[in-house]
């Protein structure tokens, strides 16, 4: 992960969040007051977002403590402390929500992530994201999916070429946008085809493409039309795969699944915030 652009992030939430300044706090408070919080799993999962406690809170306070017991990718069990920070109260205050909400995203998605790698043991296969990320959060919602053991796809639009149905639709044909885009790009970039039918997987491979991707194909389709596939040439499933029917596409000896559900629309992983302060303990609310 990119820990400049990591800082950048968060103390644009920061700013979102926290605006001229916490005005629950800040009125409550003195600079001087101190205390702790524990950052708890209320739920099994996979943790992720280290980095996100450790240097999220420095950003509202300087001297800050802060002790992260699990690494990224480590399973965690429901009531399991993952982090304990000691601070001024205006500063665990002020970034509390905002690092809860990261830590619990990316936990979700390394989570999931865990999940469907299990889902595809001793297949062969190998899971993958896609650019089905929310705006802004792609380099944080990535390196979850790291952390929960699968791959990632293409990053942007800018580091690899896939030629979806519209991209042939206005092409004319598969042949001629593999000509073009190898004509522009170069050999060092990557050619990767979306294909639905036979025909479309045939003419593919003769024009030369560096990956098939069998979008919304069925486990039937793809294990008879492999056969057609060099060796040389990776495959891809997408579309319309969920965990319940994963394993099913992953035996027909596809090389690659990419599920957009990894970040599209998956659940936060529940961990809370409690409060250490004169003898009392609070859980953090919203």
């Amino acid at each position: 992960m990119n820990l400049i652009k990591l800082d950048q992030m968060l103390t644009a939430f920061f700013i979102e969040d926290i605006g001229d300044r916490d005005l629950s706090g800040d009125s409550i408070f003195s600079e001087e007051e101190r205390g702790s919080f524990t950052f708890t799993a209320k739920e099994e999962g996979v943790f992720c977002g280290r980095s996100v406690i450790e240097r999220g809170f420095r950003l509202v306070d300087e001297q800050v403590t802060v002790a992260v017991f699990k690494k990224d990718g480590e399973k965690v069990e429901a009531g399991e402390m993952i982090a304990r920070i000691h601070g001024s109260l205006r500063g665990l205050l002020a970034g509390e929500r905002v690092i809860l909400n990261v830590i619990q995203r990316m936990s979700g998605i390394a989570t999931a992530a865990a999940q469907a790698v299990k889902k595809v043991e001793g297949t062969g296969a190998r899971i993958c994201d896609t650019r089905k990320t929310v705006p802004g959060l792609r380099m944080l919602e990535k390196y979850a999916v790291r952390a929960g053991g699968a791959f990632n796809h293409r990053t942007g639009l800018y580091d690899a070429v896939m030629l979806k149905d519209n991209h042939i639709a206005f092409a004319g044909s598969i042949t001629r946008g593999v000509e073009q885009a190898r004509n522009v790009c170069g050999l060092t970039v990557k050619i990767e085809v979306e294909i639905e039918t036979k025909e479309q997987l045939e003419e593919a491979v003769a024009a030369g493409a560096d990956m098939i991707m069998f979008d919304n194909c069925t486990p039937a389709d793809i294990k008879a039309w492999l056969p057609l596939v060099p060796a040389h040439i990776a495959t891809e499933a997408s579309g319309g795969i969920t965990l319940e029917n994963l394993r099913e596409y992953a035996l027909t000896g596809v090389g690659w699944i990419s599920l957009g559900a990894l970040t599209h629309s998956v659940k936060a992983l529940d961990i809370s915030a409690r409060v250490e302060m004169k003898g009392a303990g609070l859980n953090g609310a919203d």
